[in-house]
């Protein structure tokens, strides 16, 4: 089967509502019994098929009832308000997971345990990161705001660094563990403080992370 070609290059901000490292990293179930989360990503470098993706950001918010792999989730996009027409059906036919290789990024397996989709909105999204610090932050006015953070020994107050490498990961090959805030209203609300972050760099494309 042939697939249109596609390649998003750039730092990903991601917090859920597990606690630190995340559960879900190591196939183990979520912390909390249920799983809340946001992603979202910068793209440095991207396109579809001939679709310049360049420069443009989106914002993920993500629910299920329990664990992933159990469904019944529910979405909400938002992409850039720079985005023109084409650029914005390129990315949501990404982020959806279409045009992918089966199982071969994170947005084609959570397409399959996705039951709601609510409906994208186009706004402003100031994404700002420092990977090798595991600082971060992206809002969304009126949306979201997420904050990322070093891990800190609750003892003497040190910062703590944690990488962790997936070789054969669909969202990422490899990644700093951080903590972070989340405040998200709208169709997926999200509320948490001091749990999972991860800051990495994404290479995705049609056939899976490089």
């Amino acid at each position: 089967m042939s697939f249109i070609e596609w390649r998003m290059h750039g730092p990903e901000i991601a917090n859920c509502n597990c606690d630190w490292g995340c559960p879900c990293q190591f196939n183990a179930l979520p912390t909390r019994g249920d799983c809340r989360a946001m992603t979202a990503m910068r793209i440095d470098e991207g396109h579809f098929g001939t679709v310049d993706l360049s420069g443009l950001k989106w914002v993920g918010m993500f629910a299920w009832p329990g664990a992933i792999h159990e469904g019944g989730g529910e979405a909400f996009v938002v992409i850039d308000s720079l985005a023109n027409e084409a650029q914005r059906s390129a990315l949501l036919t990404i982020l959806s997971g279409g045009e992918t290789e089966p199982g071969a990024t994170i947005f084609n397996v959570f397409a399959t345990v996705i039951d709601t989709l609510h409906e994208p909105v186009f706004l402003p999204i100031t994404f700002e990161v420092d990977i090798e610090a595991r600082t971060g932050k992206v809002h969304v006015p009126g949306i979201i705001d997420t904050q990322a953070e070093p891990i800190r020994n609750p003892v003497s107050g040190e910062e703590l660094r944690v990488q962790v490498m997936l070789p054969r990961g669909f969202e990422y090959r490899q990644a700093e563990f951080a903590s972070g805030n989340t405040a998200a209203t709208g169709p997926v609300g999200l509320e948490w403080g001091g749990r999972h972050a991860h800051v990495a760099t994404l290479d995705l494309s049609t056939h899976g992370a490089a």
